[in-house]
């Protein structure tokens, strides 16, 4: 279970300065970035204030696109897959934090796949529908950007820090386990409680303020024991739960510093209005059910997929119903028949278990489902408790108001003007298509908590496709403020995962666009996002990125998350596309 314990400790460290290169070069690809200016000042206490911007005028010519070769794949593929018109907004993050509700500790928006929350499951994907023209139910999502007048660089975020404990949160696995067989029940229960000890240590360890080198040290260590944990307990479950590398990495929670500065403002700041879209949570089974009889483990399991199945089909009915009905919509068409199934179902494996073995009783306890946060004027149903998702005593609060605001992110969210999703080739070869269910993440939300060698300058204007910065630009008038975000075009053939979310992909070679020895290339991923934002608010420095507590809206920590879920055949009509020299959508 993740731990999010907000606590303020005397000061133990003093935030340390990240010293970024003024010139370094970033690989996007096809696209090579030889300017970065300095990652918010180059300090841990990055906040929104005009050295935060600058004049995309006075940013120098960097993206170099290297040279086709023969054989060389030059096509582009683009799909239309809308700018969250729909409204899924959401603080999960299915891929760099899966089964950790809020585990953002910012909004994200979410356009493609219409179900995705922290908890679903590839099955999950596949059965749900989608905002693309083309069908494509993959998940495309990334930080909104707010426009705030009121916030303004001071020190008190700096002497926050400073003292901030943070904590480590890492995605649960006993609720995400398959039907654990009799015979080896013991077994795993061991190693799930080798996890909790491994969970403690490792926060025992961390010391308070920011202290990237430590951080990652600590980080490390527990991830490679963790993965060595999750793989003994695959093994014992006879490799059902081999996806569940997923789950292996932890990261740092600071979301101390937000709760302590900002919680109760924010608390008693935000009007009561429709929040983002509203989650299902349904208390968890699988971590509730005895070992089960062999003969009725792959049954049980089947159950236990239509579990989850349903509450991923009641959180797609959240986003297509938004705002139909009166008071009791969501309790009668959504929850109410989701209580019925779900009865059924429990009954089934409770039914399964019992022909080989002694039936588990009080599973019908577990029927009833609630939401995260219902929308003003409908009631939603009493709080399930226990939730299908971590929670602790002092997390922090859903995202609230009109403006689905979290402690420090807010502001009106700017909504995009266009977003370009694009697919492209490779300059020294052909591509091979993408495999389905690739978990792919670009930039890095943490660089002042972890270090900046993963983050990336995405930031520019219309018209400067030229050059990008690693701060917020100023654009002239008439251009539209863009991110710009290259995902890795390499992977390493085998994996859709890995414990880190970055070792299966890598980026193309920044001179020459060829991928590292022991990886092929794949159909390259670029996201742009435009915004029309007015041009008094660029020059005020008001506009900003939601981010994690420790960033404070570093436009340094800018990112972006992709799990493909486009079908095996449109996969193979990309990959040709592109490697016909073709532009296709």
């Amino acid at each position: 279970m993740r731990s999010r314990k907000n606590r303020l400790a005397p000061a133990g460290s003093r935030p340390v300065r990240l010293a970024m290169a003024a010139a370094v070069l970033v690989a996007t690809g096809g696209l090579v970035v030889v300017f970065v200016s300095s990652g918010g000042k180059g300090a841990a206490d990055a906040a929104t204030s005009l050295d935060q911007f600058v004049s995309i005028q006075n940013v120098r010519s960097n993206v170099r696109n290297p040279k086709p070769v023969a054989g060389a794949s030059t096509g582009r593929f683009t799909v239309d897959c809308g700018t969250n018109g729909n409204g899924k907004f959401s603080p999960d993050n299915p891929v760099a934090q899966p089964g950790i509700k809020n585990g953002a500790e910012h909004v994200h928006d979410f356009v493609g796949n219409l179900a995705i929350t922290a908890n679903s499951s590839d099955a999950d994907l596949v059965a749900s529908g989608t905002t693309c023209r083309n069908g494509d139910k993959s998940s495309y999502f990334w930080p909104v950007v707010r426009i705030d007048k009121s916030v303004r660089s001071d020190n008190r975020i700096q002497q926050a820090l400073a003292q901030t404990q943070p904590t480590i949160a890492c995605p649960a696995v006993r609720d995400r386990l398959p039907a654990i067989p009799a015979a080896v029940k013991s077994t795993v229960d061991r190693r799930l409680a080798d996890l909790d000890r491994l969970e403690a240590t490792a926060n025992q360890r961390i010391t308070a303020g920011i202290d990237p080198a430590r951080n990652n040290q600590i980080l490390d260590w527990l991830r490679e024991r963790r993965a060595a944990l999750i793989k003994t307990i695959s093994t014992a479950t006879d490799g059902r739960a081999a996806g569940m590398v997923s789950l292996v990495d932890c990261d740092l929670s600071y979301d101390g510093l937000h709760a302590a500065m900002h919680g109760a403002d924010h608390a008693n700041s935000i009007a009561a209005a429709e929040a983002a879209t509203p989650q299902i949570q349904c208390p968890t089974v699988r971590d509730k059910l005895p070992g089960v009889p062999t003969q009725a483990v792959a049954e049980v399991n089947r159950n236990l997929d239509e579990l989850d199945r349903q509450i991923s089909e009641a959180d797609e009915r959240l986003v297509t119903t938004r705002g139909q009905g009166g008071p009791d919509f969501i309790d009668n068409a959504i929850l109410g028949p989701l209580r019925a199934k779900r009865i059924a179902v429990l009954d089934r494996i409770a039914t399964s278990i019992g022909r080989q073995g002694t039936r588990p009783q009080g599973l019908d306890a577990l029927a009833e489902c609630s939401l995260t946060q219902p929308p003003t004027g409908q009631t939603g149903s009493t709080p399930a408790s226990p939730s299908n998702a971590p929670t602790s005593a002092a997390a922090l609060p859903d995202p609230q108001g009109p403006n689905l605001e979290l402690p420090n992110n807010t502001g009106g969210i700017v909504r995009p003007a266009a977003v370009l999703i694009e697919y492209r080739g490779n300059p020294t070869s052909k591509v091979t298509p993408m495999p389905k269910f690739l978990r792919e993440l670009t930039g890095d939300a943490k660089p002042t908590s972890r270090g900046p060698a993963n983050a990336r300058a995405t930031w520019t204007c219309s018209g400067f496709a030229d050059r990008l910065s690693d701060k917020y630009p100023i654009c002239p008038p008439g251009s539209l403020v863009q991110r710009i975000q290259d995902f890795p075009g390499c992977w390493d053939g085998t994996n859709l995962d890995s414990a880190n979310h970055r070792s299966h992909v890598a980026f193309a070679d920044k001179t020459t666009g060829a991928c590292p020895a022991g990886f092929v290339a794949i159909p390259q991923l670029r996201i742009t996002i435009s915004y029309r934002i007015p041009h008094d608010v660029q020059t005020k420095g008001q506009y900003a990125l939601d981010s994690f507590p420790e960033e404070n809206h570093n436009p340094f920590s800018d990112h972006n998350d992709f799990i493909n879920v486009n079908s095996e055949r449109t996969m193979q009509h990309i990959a040709a596309c592109l490697n016909n020299g073709k532009a296709c959508r």
